[in-house]
């Protein structure tokens, strides 16, 4: 299935919470990335850094995710980065395209705020997501954060 014109980012809220929290990926990838319920609690510590958004394809959400802008990489105040923080397709949602509509929707948001590089994290290993990343163009920078491989895409 292609995604359709429907498909669309809506902003998580009061409304959409419950939804959101809902979306649960494959038993077997739970260990590489972290449910929504503790993003949306991250994204309530970050005001401002996280971007939480529910994936809607017409009127039924299909994922979550968090992007990230101006994150102090270093904790030092000397490298600041932005990109993809989080990403959870829900397991019955996998293979449509709804992963790759996350990424481009991040890419797109972050060109509008002068980005010329995005960053995401994984998980190595099986069930993970390396091959999805390096599908979309991402590349492992050579760096580690919480024994994550950090990737990093060029904005054009």
């Amino acid at each position: 299935m292609t995604p359709t014109p429907a498909l669309h980012l809506e902003e998580v809220t009061s409304r959409t919470i419950e939804a959101a929290i809902a979306v649960r990926v494959r038993p077997e990838q739970e260990h590489a990335v972290s449910p929504v319920v503790k993003s949306l609690a991250e994204a309530y510590v970050h005001p401002g850094v996280a971007w939480p958004r529910l994936i809607v394809d017409g009127d039924r959400p299909v994922g979550f995710l968090m992007a990230f802008f101006g994150i102090d990489w270093k904790e030092d105040g000397t490298l600041f980065r932005s990109g993809l923080w989080r990403l959870n397709i829900a397991a019955g949602e996998q293979g449509r395209g709804y992963g790759r509509f996350a990424v481009e929707s991040v890419a797109a948001e972050l060109r509008r705020r002068g980005e010329e590089e995005m960053y995401v994290t994984w998980h190595p290993g099986p069930n993970g997501p390396e091959g999805f990343y390096l599908g979309l163009g991402f590349r492992p920078n050579g760096e580690t954060s919480g024994g994550q491989t950090v990737g990093v895409l060029e904005l054009p």
